[in-house]
C-alpha cells in the first residue's frame, strides 16, 4: 500500500497538468512502516529528459536520481517511488515501463485532455520480469 499525503499529490497533479500533452516523471520520497506500507511526504518533480517522442515515453537521468537520492537523505527521507503521467490514455504499467523499472512504486497517473483522470501503482519484481498493482491512496 502506497498513500500520497494531500501536498504531495497536489504538486504530481500540478506537475503532470504543467507538462500535458508529454509525459512528465518524479520522485516520491517519504518513508516504509514495518508492515511495507509506504507514505510519500514530497512529490519531486524531475524533467523528462527523452531525446524521443515526450508524448509516450520519458527518460530519468542518473543525475536527477542522485539529486532525488541526495535531497531524500537531508530531509532524512527514503526514495519510495518514481511517478509519471499518461497523456490521453489509462494508468497503466506499459512493457516500457516494467523494463525500465526499479523494485520502487510506480505511481501512474491517467491525464486526459491536460486534466487529472485517474491514477494506479505497481510493484515490479526484482527481475523486471513481472509486476502487480499495489494499493493507492491519495
Amino acid at each position: 500500500m502506497i498513500r500520497i499525503e494531500a501536498e504531495p499529490w497536489r504538486k504530481m497533479v500540478e506537475h503532470a497538468r504543467a507538462t500535458y500533452p508529454y509525459e512528465c516523471c518524479g520522485a516520491l520520497l517519504g518513508s516504509v512502516d514495518g508492515d511495507g506500507s509506504k507514505v510519500v511526504t514530497r512529490a519531486l518533480p524531475l524533467e523528462n529528459a527523452s531525446e524521443g517522442e515526450k508524448r509516450v515515453h520519458y527518460v530519468m537521468r542518473p543525475k536527477d536520481m542522485l539529486m532525488a537520492d541526495q535531497e531524500a537523505r537531508r530531509e532524512r527521507l527514503d526514495i519510495v517511488g518514481f511517478y509519471h503521467s499518461h497523456p490521453d490514455c489509462d494508468a497503466y504499467f506499459s512493457e516500457t515501463d516494467r523494463k525500465n523499472s526499479y523494485w520502487y512504486s510506480f505511481v501512474v497517473m491517467s491525464i486526459r485532455k491536460g486534466e487529472f483522470d485517474h491514477a494506479n501503482s505497481y510493484i515490479p519484481n526484482a527481475e523486471q520480469t513481472d509486476f502487480k498493482k499495489e494499493e493507492l491512496i491519495y
